[in-house]
């Protein structure tokens, strides 16, 4: 089954759903996405867009911080497009009708810039976080996805998993494919995870914006849909990836055992909370002049730490020293999901450890969302721009992924109208031989192996024994995979696992190639940062396979 349209979009998120919006009224726009719309990272976004907006902020400030954050390897003019580019993004928002919190006592004002409240995170010289309480992704994405729904030119297709793009030279066997560098991508293959069927989608231009990888790893704040889809899919097809060793873990996700995927945001230091330690004693003055308004690397390790000498299970994260009215007000879902935990944020410390949190790394783009692969672009958490180096400024994400969706739409468009493209007879999808699976086990197996020893071997400190270690499972795994994978029928689980297989391969290699230690990848045999040797991306690409 061929479906055509002229620009196909791969996940629903903030950066998906934008290109989709700005493409709509100059072609059809298909949207794929696994599970329904509205489940992406965006959608669990809390704390805000980081933009200047006050008076006492600037976008030299706003640059500079980014690439402290960044630690050496930011592109410099594309921190200096995105920051500058960031207001207006902002405003487009809320011509949409997308609600941001704005002062009380400015809230009759017809001025935008005077009227946003502004909080402050951790790595932040000023207050510059445009949010929605502590809801900001959930307003976000349910403008935009209504916006999209109403569409007339843009379909949805929700539980559709994409397994691979098809490019022009794409030749398939049994649901292998391989392609040469010198390519377009035309489509992609789907599978209609409710009809249980395989969809082939013929398109002009593509989109990957399918989220991170956090799944990955064992323990994550993402929800169970960040299988690293789109960074696999675009490898697999020929694309450049880049730092996909600086992965971030978010120093403060909820320690419960039934608090799947809870994440404390990081706003909440913004505004006073405090790490303790199990006596009650705070220790982020021990690790960084900034104390909680670290940068999350630096928070991080500094947890993880405290961890390692104490033996305890957690630490702590205390804001219940401010007026109670202020936090229920100020962190309203916060509030009420910790309650239904048994932890009252007005009273109690809340127990935290790290979790993985962001890909800085992704597939590698220039400043137009373009991969090197023609006609297939790269947006959001999903690709790597060059904004955020070894280590993301808070609230960048969200902001990255509006700027170079409006940048990558354009250019898409311009695309559109003034290229040749010559409809391929793109390959059928092939089953031949292959059976329903009778062994579900070895994807759970696999599966759970290979997040386990991810946190383990390749987490929040490193080694190159433990990277080694790592190396030579993930070398069986995949090897185990791809065996399964050609012999039965593709299922969304075996599709994700093969993903996961995939990106945690390119992690350890990445990992591997970094002999240093700089912003999210700390290496405990060479923990000093190294700029005569690794002041630079680290670049992978797949030979080609003929």
């Amino acid at each position: 089954m061929e479906l055509v349209s002229d620009f196909l979009v791969i996940g629903s998120g903030i950066a998906g759903l934008s290109f989709a919006l700005k493409t709509a009224n100059f072609g059809t726009v298909t949207i794929v996405t696994k599970k329904e719309a509205a489940d992406s990272n965006t959608n669990h976004a809390q704390g805000g867009i980081a933009s200047v907006f006050s008076d006492q902020d600037s976008f030299d400030l706003h640059i500079k911080d980014t690439l402290e954050a960044g630690d050496g390897i930011c592109n410099r003019e594309v921190v200096e497009t995105v920051v500058k580019d960031g207001p207006v993004r902002i405003k487009e928002l809320i011509k949409l009708g997308v609600e941001f919190n704005k002062k009380s006592c400015s809230s009759t004002s017809k001025d935008v810039e005077m009227g946003l409240d502004l909080s402050q995170e951790g790595g932040h010289s000023r207050k510059r976080i445009v949010h929605s309480q502590d809801m900001t992704g959930k307003e976000v994405e349910k403008t935009l996805l209504g916006l999209a729904r109403s569409h007339n030119n843009i379909r949805i297709l929700e539980n559709h998993i994409a397994i691979d793009l098809i490019t022009r030279s794409t030749r398939i066997k049994r649901g292998a494919v391989t392609a040469t560098h010198e390519d377009y991508c035309c489509g992609a293959y789907v599978l209609d995870t409710k009809a249980g069927r395989v969809k082939t989608f013929c398109s002009k231009i593509t989109l990957l914006s399918s989220g991170g990888a956090g799944k990955v790893y064992l323990y994550t704040s993402n929800p169970d849909i960040a299988t690293g889809d789109g960074i696999a899919m675009g490898y697999r097809a020929g694309t450049s990836v880049a730092n996909l060793e600086f992965v971030q873990f978010h120093p403060t996700c909820l320690y419960h055992p039934d608090a799947k995927n809870f994440l404390i945001s990081e706003a909440v230091r913004g505004e006073g909370g405090c790490l303790i330690d199990f006596t009650g004693k705070p220790f982020m003055e021990k690790y960084s002049d900034q104390k909680d308004l670290a940068c999350r690397d630096i928070v991080a390790r500094a947890i993880d730490t405290e961890l390692k000498k104490s033996g305890q299970d957690s630490v702590f994260l205390d804001i219940s020293h401010k007026p109670s009215g202020f936090i229920k007000n100020r962190f309203p879902n916060l509030y009420k999901n910790c309650n239904k935990f048994g932890f009252d944020m007005t009273k109690d410390p809340l127990p935290v450890v790290p979790a993985a949190h962001y890909m800085c790394g992704g597939i590698a783009t220039d400043m137009l969302g373009r991969t090197d692969i023609n006609c297939l672009f790269a947006v959001g958490e999903t690709a790597c721009t060059g904004l955020h180096g070894a280590n993301r400024l808070a609230s960048n994400s969200l902001l990255e992924a509006l700027v170079y969706a409006h940048k990558a739409a354009q250019q898409a468009v311009k695309d559109l109208q003034e290229s040749d493209f010559p409809k391929p007879a793109l390959p059928a999808w092939d089953e031949v031989d292959t059976t329903n699976s009778d062994e579900q086990i070895v994807v759970t197996q696999n599966w759970d192996e290979i997040r386990r020893f991810m946190w383990n071997y390749v987490g929040i400190v490193r080694s190159d024994k433990r990277l080694a270690r790592a190396k030579n499972r993930i070398e069986l795994i995949a090897g185990e995979i791809k065996e399964y994978y050609w012999h039965f029928k593709v299922t969304a689980d075996l599709i994700e696992l093969r993903n996961l297989a995939t990106v945690a391969e390119l992690i350890i290699e990445c990992a591997l190639h970094r002999k240093e230690s700089r912003g999210l990848h700390y290496n405990i045999e060479y923990p000093e940062r190294n700029d005569d040797r690794w002041n630079k991306d680290t670049v992978i690409r797949r030979p080609f396979v003929g």
